[in-house]
Parts: C-alpha cells; sequence; structure tokens
C-alpha cells in the first residue's frame, strides 16, 4: 500500500510534538548550560538548546548594569537559571545571577553532607567573625571557630589569607552557612595522625620557632622538629637553620597517637657525615678542628658539620695539666692528629700534643 496524507505527515507531527514536550517540560528553578548568540544593553539571548533561545530577564539587566554585560561575550558558555519556562510573548526568562546563586548553594550543600574541609580566602569581617564567600553565597566563620588568631588580636589581620575551613551549619531557606577553622583541623589532625606512619616523607610549612626546636604545619596538624633533629651541625636555635612560612620536606620519626604528637626530623633527609667519613680520614691524619666545649676530662673539637672528635686532657698538652683551659679555649682553630677513629660507632679521637709526630708513630 502507499503511503496516505496522513502516514507521511506523522513523522512530522511527532517532531513537533516532541519539541513542544521538552519545551513544556520546562521548570522554573532550573539550571541549564546554554551559549551566549546575542549581547545588547537590552537583551542578552541563550540558546539552551530548546526550540527557542532563551532571554536573560529585564530586570536582571537593569540591576547588571553596562560594565557587567560588557564582559559577556557571543560564544561564551554560561550557566542560567529558569525564572519563567514561557512567559506571554512566549520567551523561556533566564537568570545568569540567580544560576550562579544556586550552583554557588549546591556545591556548599555538597560539602556540608561529604564533611569535606576546604581552603577558602577570608573577603572580610565584623565584630563577630570573618566573612567568607563559597561562590556566590556569604559564610561566616564565628570568632569562637578561629584558631589562626588568639584572642585579642584583630580580626582585620585574617582578610585576604586563606583558612582551612569547614561547614559546620546550612540553612538555605535562613540564608544561614556557618563555617568552622576549628572543626576543619580536628578533623584534619584525626585524618593525618590515622594515616601518617614511621618513616613517611611529607612536604609541611614552618608555623612557629622556639627555643627546642620549630613546628610544621603537614596539612592539618602540626609536628614538632626537635632542635637536635635540625640538622648533623650543632644549632643554638632554629632561626639557624628555618624561618616562618619556609615550605620543606621532613622526615616522620614518630606518631603518638594517643597524645597527638608528631616527631619530625630535618636532617634525617640530609647526607649523615658520618657515612662518609673513612673517605676524608684516616688513624695517623693531621687535621683542623674547631674548639666547641670544654669538659674537665678534655676537649671536644669540631672538624666539619656533624664529626666532632674528643681531645682527652691527657693529649692536650706534654706537660700535665689540671683543666683543659690551661691550653686551649673555646673557639680556638688548632691542627690536630687524629690517634683513633671508630666510623660505626661514631667516635674519634684527637691529639693536640702529638702532632709534631710522624703519622707511623701513632697508636
Amino acid at each position: 500500500m502507499g503511503k496516505t496524507a496522513e502516514n507521511e505527515g506523522a513523522p512530522l507531527m511527532e517532531e513537533l510534538l516532541s519539541a513542544s514536550y521538552d519545551y513544556r517540560g520546562l521548570k522554573q528553578g532550573e539550571i541549564l548550560e546554554g551559549k551566549v548568540v546575542q549581547v545588547s544593553p537590552n537583551e542578552i539571548l541563550i540558546d539552551v538548546s530548546l526550540k527557542s533561545e532563551g532571554v536573560v530577564s529585564p530586570y536582571e539587566l537593569e540591576t547588571m548594569g553596562p560594565e557587567a554585560i560588557e564582559q559577556i561575550k557571543v560564544g561564551d558558555k554560561v550557566w542560567a537559571y529558569v525564572v519563567t519556562p514561557e512567559d506571554e510573548k512566549g520567551n523561556i526568562i533566564l537568570s545568569l545571577s540567580r544560576a550562579e546563586l544556586e550552583r554557588s548553594w549546591q556545591a556548599a550543600s555538597k560539602l556540608f553532607a561529604e564533611e569535606t574541609v576546604f581552603e577558602e580566602v577570608v573577603a572580610g569581617y565584623n565584630k563577630g567573625g570573618l566573612i567568607v564567600n563559597l561562590g556566590k553565597v556569604r559564610g561566616f566563620v564565628p570568632a569562637s571557630q578561629l584558631t589562626s588568631i588568639h584572642r585579642g588580636d584583630p580580626l582585620a589581620a585574617l582578610v585576604g589569607k586563606k583558612l582551612r575551613l569547614k561547614i559546620i551549619d546550612l540553612d538555605r531557606q535562613r540564608n544561614r552557612l556557618i563555617l568552622s577553622e576549628r572543626a576543619a583541623t580536628r578533623q584534619q589532625r584525626e585524618r593525618l595522625l590515622a594515616e601518617l606512619r614511621e618513616g613517611d616523607v611529607r612536604r609541611g610549612r614552618v608555623t612557629n620557632l622556639c627555643d627546642f626546636g620549630a613546628f610544621v604545619d603537614l596539612g592539618g596538624a602540626d609536628g614538632l622538629i626537635h632542635l637536635s633533629e635540625l640538622s648533623w651541625k650543632q644549632v643554638a636555635h632554629p632561626s639557624e637553620v628555618l624561618q616562618v612560612d619556609d615550605e620543606v620536606d621532613v622526615y616522620v620519626l614518630g606518631v603518638d597517637r594517643e597524645k597527638g604528637r608528631i616527631a619530625l626530623s630535618l636532617k634525617r633527609l640530609q647526607p649523615e657525615p658520618w657515612e662518609s667519613a673513612n673517605e676524608r680520614y684516616s688513624l695517623g691524619q693531621l687535621v683542623e678542628g674547631t674548639i666547641t666545649k670544654l669538659t674537665r676530662f678534655g676537649a671536644f673539637a669540631k672538624l666539619e658539620d656533624g664529626i666532632e672528635g674528643l681531645i682527652h686532657i691527657s693529649e692536650l698538652s706534654k706537660e700535665p695539666i689540671q683543666r683543659p683551659n690551661e691550653v686551649v679555649r673555646e673557639g680556638d682553630v688548632l691542627t690536630l692528629r687524629i690517634i683513633r677513629m671508630d666510623s660505626a660507632r661514631r667516635r674519634l679521637c684527637l691529639s693536640l700534643k702529638r702532632v709534631e709526630e710522624v703519622k707511623g708513630d701513632v697508636q
């Protein structure tokens, strides 16, 4: 049988019905991705892949102003919020700003539901805390939820700085978004303490220096590099090696999960001087050393960073003496002879009185 006029028109009718269904299926509040096809001071048209283009709300154009409109270019891909699926003229009325706001709330809701810790820049402050914007949503960090500032310090000092935060309360209807640095720090610390292992190497930032060492933020928890673990050389204060805000790689010496303590080392990632000492020193060799410390039984002399030896009081002078300071002072630079060497046990014995002896006479 041949095709009837009714049969021939069926496919066309199906296409029209499908297009009409897609068009009428739009709902207020939907977020659509589209492409800008026309921009003028009075009209912005957006192709949203439906039977007609969407029109940005005239009211929104008024509030945007000329400068904001000029920043939108033909061909830009944008997200648009459906204000009205179809007005009296058959137009789809869209809003760009409400789409940004809606997407910002959706992103915040996801962060809240997943208890995600994130970083964001402080935009402002008031007497009660800090203002932090998550996209187009304004969040608030109460002063009681801050750890980056001490009581009495000005909140203004944190404006422009990036904080690690977590959402602790979200109420879309009340336009309420509460953030906490304290909760983020606690969660990050718990996670870090659980996953850290002795022998790990981590990147961190120096947050504080004190007389006994340096504190390093490993991304949510601070670890301590004790003064003795900063360098193979003797260090009187951490500032000789590090400065606050330095980025450093550190070696994890140990983790005390019960007490929440992390012990770190900087020197364990540096060559250990004794490992190659046999390549540079030998029994009977004359070396230059600096007196670093006097004791009742002798004096210590540094040959290089990490390599020190003892000059016993009996090896300081050919004449009997009662105290090392009768012969040497701290800071003296002397020529010494190596009379005993045990690299495995990191022990080195030196002599001042045997400097004039020939190498073969050393026992």
